[in-house]
């Protein structure tokens, strides 16, 4: 199996920002002990690739380092040079994953799911969408009929990947994450299931097969793009969940059983973890990589 990577962009940051740059590489290093598993540096998206999803005049502003102080601070991030071509490695690492996945059943970004980038405006650590540019760029790029599904199981909704999709009958957004969670203004996805404060493993995974049986419904997908957040862990800061590191790997078995079972490809992203201890969210983002392994080698 192919994952892709792009931590060796390093994000400059301030002391003390809380943004986890470091658990990217941390996981890049697990990985690389996989014996099935092959590293590969994430290229860089075009601009003719981010425009699928992104208004041009977002885009120049970004580029050319033009974003206001208002919005570099909506962003999280200061602006600069590496943070740009960062940005663009991430979304590049989901389209060649994508790409990857229509081969070879299932691919890998080791960053990515950067589901909070609006059309015209970054936000929550996000600057460009990752996964409605691999979308669309799978459509304009390798088969204009294909429909896709975006499985967001991030602790917080997929706004931005429901706002750039809301009028696209050819890309299902389905997002399960914190109700009372950041962002505070929530999107209309295409299924949207808000979880109370303290959600267990059991009403979790109860949760999830309902969706999934909905989206099998209501969609059909030919791709699907996994959002394979480690954020509602019970361990992490912002999730307010209480989902243990078994049910975590529950979570992910379900959504590659269910591409198993249909012979849909996915390319799954890492999305967002943080962690009271580092550690716990790189073991979670690496148990899904693992449990990805296992799946890839059955299509």
């Amino acid at each position: 199996m192919k994952a892709f990577y792009s931590d060796h962009f390093v994000l400059p940051l301030p002391a003390g920002h809380r943004f986890p740059m470091e658990k990217y590489s941390r996981v890049r290093d697990l990985a690389s002990k996989l014996a099935q598993l092959e590293l590969v540096e994430a290229p860089s998206a075009t601009d003719t690739q981010i425009l699928y999803a992104h208004d041009p005049s977002y885009l120049l502003k970004v580029i050319e380092g033009k974003l206001s102080a208002e919005e570099q601070r909506e962003i999280g991030f200061p602006w600069s040079e590496k943070m740009v071509e960062r940005s663009r490695r991430s979304a590049g690492a989901t389209i060649a994953a994508a790409k990857t996945a229509m081969k070879e059943g299932i691919s890998g970004n080791l960053a990515g799911g950067t589901h909070h980038a609006y059309r015209n405006l970054g936000s929550g650590f996000c600057v460009f969408n990752d996964s409605a540019i691999a979308a669309r760029t799978l459509q304009k790029e390798i088969n204009p009929k294909l429909k896709i599904a975006i499985v967001d199981l991030d602790v917080h909704q997929g706004n931005g990947t429901a706002s750039i999709l809301q009028n696209d009958s050819s890309i299902f957004t389905l997002s399960i994450h914190g109700e009372n969670n950041f962002p505070f203004k929530k999107e209309v996805s295409d299924l949207d299931l808000g979880l109370g404060d303290g959600c267990n493993d059991q009403s979790y995974l109860e949760s999830l097969a309902k969706c999934l049986g909905q989206l099998e419904d209501r969609f059909h997908p030919d791709f699907i793009i996994y959002l394979a957040g480690a954020d509602p862990h019970e361990g992490d800061r912002l999730g307010r969940l209480k989902i243990s590191k078994g049910g975590m790997r529950q979570r992910d078995e379900m959504v590659f059983q269910y591409v198993l079972d249909r012979q849909i490809p996915l390319a799954f992203s890492m999305a967002g973890g943080y962690g009271k201890e580092m550690d716990t969210t790189v073991e979670i983002h690496f148990q899904t990589i693992q449990t990805a392994l296992q799946f890839q080698q059955q299509y």
